[in-house]
């Protein structure tokens, strides 16, 4: 299953169980309220310790998730910057060694524009393991490159850490799409969405009348929010993407023809 879908279905569980949740609190409140009219009184501190503790965890997640998504951003220019001025830099290898250097070059920003816009994990997997076999490649060509007699000696001195900065950045990116906050975070905050979804139902059983509007208001944001959340910790495969990013890993490639 496409990992979006995962992240809707999880959303949408979140949703119905609050809805249930809240429903279950009702009943108890309401069941406890004909026993003892004034049993379901004073729970206003255990509320609001609930929803502050729920309000906290959200703000903190999201502003951690909106953090990482920015970063992630920010690391394909960075790969972008990296690439071109490793490519300016094959101008220092000799005259024959350039033309099979710029054609690996090209070839791996192809695969580097699309690593991240892959439907499915075994795809993006295919497409690193393509990505480091190019860089093998270009790391020895550019070794033989420079090692010809007629090679200019800042060719070694300016090309190859240009390569190294290049290759280390596909590591970074790598790292930073799987650096989440640990799952016990996202049960917390799945816990503590259906304790409060338990508690707005509870303060409601004295209307005579079932309210649905507040319960169904109070689902509905939540789970959208930890849908969000979710979505901006798997930026490639959501709604929202960094897709829009790596028009300058295309726009570099533009510039190579």
């Amino acid at each position: 299953m496409h990992l979006e879908l995962i992240v809707l279905a999880a959303a949408s569980v979140l949703l119905v169980g609050m809805l249930v949740f809240s429903e279950l609190g009702r009943r108890l409140a309401a069941a406890r309220l004909a026993r003892d009219p004034k049993g379901v009184k004073g729970t206003g501190s255990a509320a609001a310790a609930v929803f502050g503790l729920l309000g906290l965890l959200l703000a903190f997640t999201f502003s951690g998730a909106a953090g990482r998504f920015e970063a992630r951003r920010h690391l394909i220019t960075e790969e972008a910057n990296d690439i071109g001025t490793a490519y300016l830099r094959i101008d220092l290898v000799p005259g024959p060694a350039q033309p099979e250097l710029r054609a690996l070059f090209r070839r791996y920003v192809d695969v580097r524009a699309v690593t991240y816009r892959q439907s499915s994990l075994a795809d993006s997997q295919a497409r690193l393991a393509e990505a480091a076999d190019l860089q093998a490649r270009i790391w020895a060509a550019a070794l033989a490159g420079c090692r010809r007699p007629e090679a200019a000696t800042p060719c070694t001195m300016l090309l190859l850490p240009a390569l190294n900065a290049m290759f280390d950045i596909t590591t970074t990116r790598a790292m930073a799409t799987e650096n989440h906050p640990p799952l016990v975070i996202f049960l917390m905050l799945a816990a503590l969405s259906l304790v409060g979804a338990l508690l707005v139902g509870h303060d409601m059983a004295a209307n005579r009348e079932r309210p649905w509007l507040h319960p169904i208001v109070f689902a509905t944001i939540i789970s959208l929010s930890v849908y969000v959340i979710l979505d901006l910790e798997f930026p490639h495969l959501g709604l929202i993407r960094v897709d829009s990013a790596d028009h300058v890993i295309s726009d570099l490639r533009s510039t190579m023809d």
